[in-house]
């Protein structure tokens, strides 16, 4: 891997943070600008616009507290540093969206059943200065916005709540000219469905990689295959894919060297190493020469809990063996 490469990872995170910091003061100004206007105008719209844009700053102070967390070091109780805390930051912003969400939902559905008077005017300027905010903060946090689970979650927030600026907007041009309040209301709802769409995709996508799901648009079939076309390689199995964070994707399994290349088996297993990092981004390998008694093994291994104390620990091949290592 060359020196730049290696830089890569810190410049991405300055950067990253960077637009996080400038992000979290539009965010900041756009909040304080809703809630006086949601009381002067008595709108729930903007209100609940407000409200999203409070967790929206709470999504970005979370989302660069967590980037700050990932440059730690690795260490001893914990081999792959502080990178999940990206993805539990993901997570903790979509189960935020989704309970205010629902309290959106809640307050609009009374004001269904009885209407109150809006102050439209101000609701539409308050609202055009939020877009215009939001506009802006969306705009630097875009850029990282499709490689970057922490930053898709915190785009999301702002875009949310960029459209739903627009429609608070539109709302208080009409009821300026028809005095339909009940608008008002018709208005916060449609913020509230638009929030929970958004938040399911983050709560979706940080789940699965909680639970060490095989990364997206990634199948161990024909990673499997893929290896197995690799010259020198009879077989594989043991196979298992995971992402640690948004940008980094690992795999560990047991490689079958055909006999001729047992001599070799360090150059296949490094050539096997090469291509998964140019053809499927997997940067953190462990590859395990395979021994004959792992042979006929299936792809995938099933886990196994540890035995009880004073219980039989069985022979090292049942938990994994002690095969050549290569990483």
């Amino acid at each position: 891997m060359s020196h730049g490469a290696l830089n890569e990872g810190p410049q991405l995170d300055r950067s990253i943070a960077g637009r996080f910091a400038w992000a979290i003061l539009l965010t900041a100004l756009t909040l304080i600008a809703e809630v006086i206007g949601g009381f002067w105008s008595n709108s729930l719209a903007l209100l609940s616009d407000a409200a999203h844009v409070f967790l929206d700053l709470f999504a970005l102070i979370l989302s660069l507290l967590a980037i700050r967390l990932a440059a730690n070091p690795a260490s001893d109780t914990r081999t792959y540093g502080w990178h999940r805390a990206e993805v539990f930051a993901s997570f903790i912003n979509g189960v935020t969206v989704f309970l205010m969400a629902a309290g959106i939902m809640y307050e609009a559905l009374g004001r269904l059943a009885a209407p109150e008077p809006v102050r439209s005017l101000p609701m539409f300027v308050i609202a055009t200065v939020g877009l215009v905010t939001n506009l802006l903060a969306a705009g630097a946090l875009h850029r990282h916005s499709h490689d970057d689970l922490n930053v898709q979650s915190a785009f999301l927030h702002v875009i949310g709540d960029a459209a739903a600026s627009v429609g608070v907007i539109v709302g208080g041009v009409i009821i300026y000219y028809t005095g339909w309040y009940l608008l008002d209301a018709v208005i916060s709802v449609g913020i509230g469905l638009l929030i929970f769409r958004g938040a399911w995709g983050v709560l979706r996508s940080s789940a699965h990689i909680l639970l060490e799901g095989v990364p997206a648009g990634m199948s161990t079939a024909e990673v499997a295959d893929f290896i197995r076309g690799v010259e020198g390689v009879d077989d594989v199995h043991h196979l298992n894919i995971w992402t640690i964070c948004s940008h980094i994707q690992a795999l560990s399994a047991h490689v079958d060297i055909e006999p001729a290349f047992r001599g070799r088996q360090a150059q296949v297993l490094r050539i096997i190493e090469e291509k998964l990092l140019s053809t499927y981004h997997l940067s953190h390998t462990t590859l395990q020469v395979e021994c004959s008694h792992c042979i006929q093994a299936p792809l995938l291994k099933p886990l196994r809990h540890r035995p009880r104390a004073g219980g039989s620990h069985g022979h090292p091949h049942e938990t994994g063996g002690s095969c050549h290592d290569h990483d």
